[in-house]
Parts: C-alpha cells; sequence; structure tokens
C-alpha cells in the first residue's frame, strides 16, 4: 500500500537551503513564503557535512531550527537524506569509494555525486546518517515527506572500478545463473569473447574496438539496478522508523537523460517526482514539457509531484537564457495538466555563490523587486484556485510505447544508422498528437492495453516475445496498433531476430523487409503522397498489407513505405521512413480517427488543450502559446478568474484557462 503525501492541495515550493544564509535571513524567507503561497518545501538535501561534521559525529542544531521554524509557519518539509554529497571527510578515510571512469581515470571529490554505487562503504555511511535522521525527525510535525537522496545517476550512473566489476559479476550471476547461459546470451562466440570463469568479466571499459552489445546492454540495466538498490535500502530504513511519512526520489525525466530505468524505479516509490529543465535550443520546449509529464503520469499511474524545475535560466547549458514573459507561468501549469498535484523549482533563494549561482530561483538576485518574484506570487494563487484539481487523472485511448531497454539498445555502435535517436524519433510522433489536442499514455511492451483505442511503437529496436505477443494480441483483439522502422529487430539479448524485418512484428503487420537502405544526414526519398521521407529506407514486401505511401526516388523507387494490414479484429501500420512532419500528422490523424480517437477538445493552433477527470467534473486545461487571443469551446467555471464559462471561453495570449466542466455519468 502506498502512502499518500498529507499536503492539501497542489502542493507548492521549491529546495530551501538555509545553511547558504545567515540566520536572521531565515525570517523573511517564512514571511516570503507565506506571501507566494509555499506550502512544502525540501530541506536538507546537501546538508551532509553539516549534519555529521566528522564520522559518527552529529550535529542536528541548525536542522532542527529550520524544521520547527517551517512548522510554526504552516509549511511543510520534504526532508532529504543528504546522501548524494558525501564530505570531504568521508573520501579521505574511504578514497577507495570514489568513481572510476571508462578510460580508468580516477575522480575526485569536491562537487556532488562523486562516489562509486557499488561501495560498501558509501552505503554504510550512507544507511548510517539516513538512520539518525529517521530517529530524530519521524515524528515532528513539519516532515510530511522523505526525500530520498537526489537525482540518482545525474553524474555518476556508472561507475567502472574493480568493486563495480566485482557487483556487476554477481549481478550477472544472479541474471543467468551459470556461464553456459550468459555466454549463450552475449554471442560470446564472436570475436573470440567466450569466457571460462566469472573473474574473466569487466564491465564495458575503454577497448579497442567495439564492445559487446549485450555486455553493453546488459551494463546498462546493472547499472540502474545498482542504484535502485540504493533507494531502496534508504527507503527501508525510513519506512521503519516512521511507517505513515510517504518516500519518493526525484526522477529526470527529460531530453537529456537516459541511465535509469523508471519503469522498474516507480514501483518502489511511494510517490513519483519528476525534475524536468527546458533544453535552451528547443525553439517549441513546450512540447518536451508535455511530453516528459505524459510520460512521468504514466510511470506513476496517476498523479505526481514536480519536484524541481526553473522560474529562468539555469546554469548548465551553454547559453543561460531567462525565460520570456508567462513562460514561468505556463511552463508550471502545464505540468499540473499533464497530471502533476505538486510544483517546486529549484532553488527559493538564487544562491550568491557556489557552483549554481547563476540558476535562477524564485527569491532571485534581485528581490522582490522582480518579474520572477511578481509571477512565483501569481503562480502560488493560480494553484490555490486549482487546489480540487488535485487526484485527478488523464484520460487517453492512445497509449505510446517507450522501453529504456530498446533506447539502450537502439543507441549502441554499430548500428544500421548512427542518426537514430530513441527520444527525437518519440517526439515526432508524439507532436502531431499534441498539436491535435488528442491524450497520450505511455506504456511498456507487456502492458494492460485494453483500455486504448490505438497503440504507437515509434521505435522499440529490441524487443522481448512477451512484449510482441502483447502488442499482437492488442492488435489482434480489435485495436489499431502502429510501428515505426527498426522496430522488433532483436530480442532481449540484442540477437537479431532472422527471417526478415520487421523481426517480431513481421507477421503482425503483414509485411517483410530483406533489405535495409539507412539514409544520410540531408537526404530524403520521395514518398508518393507527396511527402518525403528520412533517416531510413528499406526493401518492404507485402505479405498481406497493403500499400499506403511507396517510395518515389531513390533505389527503392515504387517500393511500399508505408503499410495498412488487416489483422484479426484489428489494424496494424508500418511506417518503414520517418515521414516529414506534415505527411506524418497526417497519417497519425487518420490512424487515430479511424479507430475513433477524437481529440480532448478542438483548438486553434498553437493552444495546447490537455484534461484530467476529477470524481464528477472534467479540468480542461487551455494553455495558449500564441502572441493573439483564441476561443475554445467550454461549459462550466474558470477556475483562475471564477468567471462561469457559457459555450465557449477566450485565452489571452500567452495566457492559460482552467475550466471545470460538470459531469452528468
Amino acid at each position: 500500500m502506498k502512502r499518500e503525501l498529507s499536503v492539501p492541495g497542489i502542493a507548492y515550493g521549491g529546495d530551501y537551503n538555509p545553511e547558504q544564509w545567515p540566520e536572521e535571513v531565515w525570517a523573511e524567507d517564512m514571511r516570503l513564503m507565506r506571501e507566494a503561497g509555499v506550502t512544502m518545501v525540501s530541506v536538507g538535501i546537501f546538508s551532509w557535512a553539516l549534519l555529521e561534521p566528522a564520522e559518527g559525529e552529529y550535529d542536528f542544531t541548525l536542522l532542527d531550527r529550520v524544521l520547527d521554524l517551517l512548522h510554526e509557519n504552516g509549511i511543510a518539509a520534504d526532508l532529504a537524506t543528504p546522501t548524494a554529497a558525501p564530505p570531504a571527510w568521508f573520501f579521505k578515510a574511504h578514497p577507495e569509494a570514489l568513481p572510476v571512469d571508462k578510460d580508468g581515470r580516477g575522480l575526485s571529490y569536491g562537487s556532488r555525486q562523486t562516489f562509486c554505487p557499488s561501495s560498501p562503504a558509501y552505503r554504510r555511511a550512507a544507511l548510517r546518517i539516513t538512520a539518525e535522521l529517521a530517529r530524530r525527525y519521524a515524528g515532528h510535525p513539519a516532515v510530511s515527506m522523505w526525500h530520498v537522496h537526489n537525482e540518482y545517476g545525474c553524474h555518476n550512473a556508472a561507475c567502472y572500478c574493480d568493486t563495480s566489476a566485482e557487483a556487476f559479476r554477481g549481478w550477472l550471476r544472479a541474471r543467468y545463473g551459470d556461464l553456459s547461459a550468459l555466454n549463450d546470451a552475449w554471442g560470446t562466440t564472436f570475436w573470440s569473447q567466450w569466457y571460462y570463469d566469472w573473474d574473466e568479466i569487466l564491465p564495458p571499459r575503454a577497448t579497442g574496438a567495439v564492445p559487446n552489445p549485450t555486455h553493453q546492454l546488459d551494463w546498462h540495466r546493472f547499472c540502474s539496478d545498482e542504484l535502485l538498490s540504493l533507494y531502496v535500502a534508504e527507503r527501508d530504513v525510513l519506512a521503519q522508523a516512521a511507517p505513515d511519512i510517504p518516500a519518493t526520489t526525484n526522477f529526470m525525466v527529460m531530453y537529456n537523460f537516459d541511465a535509469l530505468d523508471y519503469w522498474r524505479w516507480a514501483p518502489k516509490l511511494d510517490i513519483v517526482s519528476n525534475d524536468h529543465y527546458l533544453q535552451s535550443a528547443d525553439p517549441e520546449s513546450q512540447i518536451d514539457i508535455a511530453l516528459s509529464g505524459d510520460l512521468v503520469r504514466s510511470l506513476a499511474g496517476g498523479p505526481w509531484l514536480l519536484m524541481e524545475h526553473s522560474t529562468g535560466a539555469v546554469n548548465w547549458q551553454p547559453v543561460n537564457r531567462a525565460k520570456s514573459p508567462g513562460e514561468l507561468r505556463r511552463n508550471a501549469l502545464a505540468h499540473v495538466a499533464r497530471g502533476a498535484d505538486g510544483i517546486a523549482y529549484f532553488q527559493w533563494r538564487a544562491a550568491k555563490a557556489g557552483a549554481e549561482q547563476w540558476h535562477s530561483a524564485m527569491l532571485p538576485h534581485a528581490g522582490t523587486d522582480s518579474q520572477i518574484w511578481r509571477d512565483v506570487v501569481r503562480l502560488g494563487a493560480d494553484l490555490g484556485a486549482l487546489a480540487e484539481v488535485r487526484g485527478s487523472v488523464g484520460t487517453a485511448e492512445v497509449a505510446v510505447v517507450w522501453d529504456w531497454n530498446a533506447r539502450w539498445a537502439m543507441e549502441l555502435p554499430s548500428q544500421p544508422s548512427g542518426e537514430l535517436r530513441f527520444q527525437d524519433l518519440v517526439r515526432a510522433w508524439y507532436e502531431p498528437l499534441w498539436r491535435s489536442g488528442v491524450a497520450v499514455d505511455f506504456v511498456r511492451p507487456d502492458a494492460d492495453l485494453s483500455g486504448y483505442r490505438v497503440v504507437l511503437a515509434p521505435s522499440l529496436y529490441l524487443v522481448d516475445d512477451e512484449g510482441a505477443a502483447n502488442l499482437a494480441s492488442f492488435a489482434s483483439g480489435g485495436g489499431t496498433l502502429a510501428v515505426g522502422f527498426h522496430s522488433g529487430a532483436v530480442d532481449e539479448n540484442c540477437h537479431v531476430r532472422l527471417g526478415g524485418y520487421p523481426g517480431a512484428f513481421r507477421e503482425t503487420l503483414g509485411v517483410r523487409s530483406d533489405e535495409l537502405f539507412p539514409l544520410l544526414p540531408g537526404e530524403s526519398v520521395g514518398l508518393s503522397g507527396g511527402g518525403t521521407g528520412a533517416l531510413w529506407s528499406e526493401r518492404v514486401r507485402l505479405a498481406g498489407a497493403e500499400a499506403v505511401e511507396s517510395y518515389t526516388s531513390g533505389p527503392l523507387a515504387g517500393v511500399p513505405a508505408v503499410t495498412r494490414n488487416s489483422y484479426g479484429a484489428g489494424v496494424t501500420w508500418y511506417l518503414a521512413t520517418q515521414p516529414d512532419p506534415a505527411t506524418l500528422a497526417g497519417l497519425l490523424d487518420r490512424i487515430r480517427a479511424e479507430a475513433g480517437v477524437e481529440p480532448v477538445r478542438t483548438t486553434p493552433q498553437g493552444v495546447e488543450a490537455a484534461l484530467r477527470r476529477g470524481t464528477d467534473a472534467d479540468y480542461l486545461f487551455l494553455i495558449n502559446h500564441t502572441d493573439r487571443p483564441a476561443e475554445v469551446p467550454a461549459e462550466g467555471t474558470e477556475l483562475l478568474t471564477g468567471k462561469q464559462v457559457l459555450g465557449s471561453v477566450i485565452v489571452p495570449a500567452g495566457e492559460i484557462a482552467v475550466v471545470r466542466e460538470p459531469r452528468g455519468d
């Protein structure tokens, strides 16, 4: 039974680091937090060196005062275990706990997450400080949630030291049982890689040629599991001391992080939390926000918490620009639209020293006489007005298959094309659905698909037999399945599925390809519908399917490029290239319309629509990303203004409307 957060409404706040400031500032912090509508802050995330100044010696004086102060001011604490940043004394005592990179270089301490995830010394020290925190604060009235560690794997997703090698061998023993099974799974007869003793197996360190793909894939799996074991160990210590307080850790479901298999992680959390930051080079970052939010909601199986995002600029991209007017509010409420029941920032007060001194905050360097502060106060009022939205869920009839194993495997070296990026391929299919206002969930290949009309698999290079059979069963039972190129190519061990492409999906899709013709960067092929295809082409032969589009140029002119197949009681589609955006949007519109899937609301171009379903009402979120007002059909109460909506609502340029629409069912 998962424990729930006791903070009412939509939680609001950010990382609070009072240790960075003199104590006389704290009273001002409390006053301004109340002014902004803050209801919960994360504390203690990077405080290990202050809480344990020497091994086994503890000083909780500062944290005692901070938690008491928060409680006095009606602000809940998301109390962190400080284990993401061990202190210098730990590394002086245990230099063997420092990480080693792929090239064999030992790294030094002096930042954060500079530890080997397999280090026994680190695990002992982390669990010791966690136990002390749990004993001291399990009954503190301010503590509403445990924040375990911080951004697992952000900087140390993999360590290649001898300790990690031994842990990897232990993980492999548990997975395969004996060396014969491992050798078979890894295909070690190739290049004389056969192993006769477990001690011969090393992490995939830098080597002279391409490493074994299954070796690399299992390394990804091991690294994710090794960090997960650290989370579970800390969580269990906390749960023993405080069985009623929920625990979380902040995921990083965003464009530039792929180190952890969050499908395996999510069930271990009481509350799924996420950190999300925008890519400065992305001209339509609102699409990435929506994709990330839908994926996190799917991981959580319902509402979730946004643990970190930015009020303005970050500090770690080549160029760090402030957000445009209104963007702070649109970004935050877009996360709420996709299921977030809490909005938090890094951090409360902008730092004047340290590595993140140029990272924006709720209270910026300029203080309260700033646009950021005015926006922060306004957002607090908005979230207060949306309190009833908490707990409402999504309404999707379309599912997109997302699998970290497939992502890792496809992006390994020596593929038919090095131009394929899992995230880009999924976003290309997601974007037209977002533009059309079609609700989307993300699913594992082996998920229960009975609640969906359409399942899309834009990029599923690796799939096991269970996942492939599940998708086929969905289609044969009456669903619509669409699959992208280079899917079904290998099994869970990265072994090519013989007999032609697309491997596991040949029969389901009614096609067979015998040769692949990936396209060069900038190269395209014509399509019979008037569009173009990029990245990929292949020699497709119909084996029951019909051609919807064909190549009109290149060596495959006249060969099917997009196919449709009747399969059992359902329909399957195969896209053997990456159509241009307009062509892809047209195909996806046809696919979902034939299946009877409608948008949550028809909106003018540039107006995002999302729906959360409550017990007796729907909450329609409308976010206007344009510079002109937009009118959208709606009926009910606009929660941010309190005005009644009769027939339609006007959403001003750059603004948001949230309409509570009563439901009679």
